[in-house]
């Protein structure tokens, strides 16, 4: 095996999420089934900050419009990130999760599902084995106590009425799984990704679809009716998706059931609680509920509040309005980092320890200042001569 893989799933793992190998090896072949040795090697030379074509052209000594083709079909093929500021798209390297993994919508075939399906305990136990986590449960707010302050990282709804582009994917992970012969049930199209900037969709990789406002609304409305648990990334600032996650297929949930990773996907601040007197016994939220946190007792329903992630999807159906969300004990809450960098700085601090993490954080520094730098140079539009 050519150890360009080998490279790139070490640089992989360097990151904060990780990428960490397995006894098999099959995370060799996952990267080799998703990137050719020289797609590989081109992702080697990208950092994990967005840059622009010139600044990795310098970088790399290859010509700016060759280079820009190279990464617009890396891109395209969901190997590496691709973001637009001021105009202009950059391009950095990605985390496998949330990443890589997600950007083979359009690639995912049987062997590849069957690949990522042999990796996932080994994957969600690491990735989910580190504070912070990396993804954090928002509550439907529509049965949330009416005496609670409810902050805007638990609103999704706010968090939308401020966006001003949106698009909607189908779910990689119920594609994988009805690719392994496990169909699910719910909508397949529920994944959401928005963004404050206008048009910010427009001439990027082409997965899922441009949506507005009101068809992003719908697209909660439909999750929550299904019973999804609505999660996003675990920071304050600047979120930029939302899964509706389903127990029997969707990562983040079975990470937590299955594989017992308790930093992959961090409960909301609030737990269901069932108003004994109004209950009908009917079971519906203990159905519905993806952690099986709500159990029959002789006089009804009752939470099991070490279980319950505050998801809030047990509300929803409720047929009496016996269930409401009630804001967790102070000393219970959790209050995510406030932008990727700070989640990133202390998730690494948490997989690394300190002076690794400082020794990273300083060289990718370093790296961007060397690039900043190189500007004010000429880009080059020729490879350099042989054996320079």
């Amino acid at each position: 095996m050519d150890n360009v893989f080998k490279r790139l799933a070490a640089k992989l793992d360097e990151l904060p999420h990780g990428f960490p190998s397995a006894e098999s090896g099959v995370e060799l072949r996952i990267l080799e089934k998703i990137f050719s040795p020289e797609d590989a090697e081109m992702a080697l030379h990208l950092l994990p900050i967005p840059e622009t074509v010139e600044t990795i052209s310098r970088r790399v000594a290859q010509p700016a419009e060759t280079l820009r083709t190279v990464l617009d079909g890396m891109a395209e093929r969901g190997q590496i990130l691709v973001v637009r500021k001021d105009g202009d798209r950059l391009f950095m390297l990605a985390p496998f999760v949330i990443g890589i993994y997600e950007f083979q919508l359009n690639r995912m075939d049987a062997e590849l599902a069957a690949l990522c399906e042999e990796y996932v305990p080994t994957l969600l136990r690491t990735v989910g084995g580190h504070k912070p986590a990396l993804a954090r449960v928002v509550p439907v707010n529509a049965h949330i106590d009416a005496h609670a302050t409810i902050l805007r990282t638990d609103s999704l709804r706010e968090m939308l009425s401020h966006a001003r582009s949106f698009r909607v994917a189908p779910c990689i992970c119920r594609r994988e799984q009805a690719l392994l012969g496990s169909p699910c049930r719910h909508t397949s199209e529920t994944c959401l990704a928005f963004s404050n900037l206008e048009n910010a969709y427009e001439d990027m990789p082409s997965w899922g679809r441009t949506i507005g406002r009101d068809e992003a609304f719908a697209v909660l409305d439909l999750a929550e009716r299904e019973g999804l648990v609505h999660s996003t990334y675990n920071v304050q600032r600047d979120q930029m998706f939302v899964c509706n996650c389903c127990a029997c297929c969707c990562g983040f949930l079975r990470g937590v059931k299955e594989f017992g990773a308790p930093h992959l996907l961090v409960r909301s601040n609030y737990a269901a609680a069932i108003a004994a007197n109004d209950c009908s016994g009917c079971g519906e939220c203990a159905t519905r509920c993806p952690m099986d946190a709500i159990v029959a007792r002789d006089d009804g329903y009752a939470v099991t509040d070490a279980r319950c992630i505050g998801c809030g999807v047990c509300t929803v159906a409720c047929p009496t309005a016996a269930i409401v969300l009630q804001p967790r004990p102070r000393p219970e809450q959790t209050t995510p980092p406030k932008t990727l960098v700070a989640w990133a700085v202390k998730r690494s601090w948490h997989r690394q320890g300190l002076l690794r993490t400082v020794a990273q954080t300083g060289g990718l520094v370093a790296k961007a200042l060397r690039s900043r730098r190189a500007a004010s140079r000429p880009t080059p539009t020729a490879p350099p001569p042989a054996g320079s």
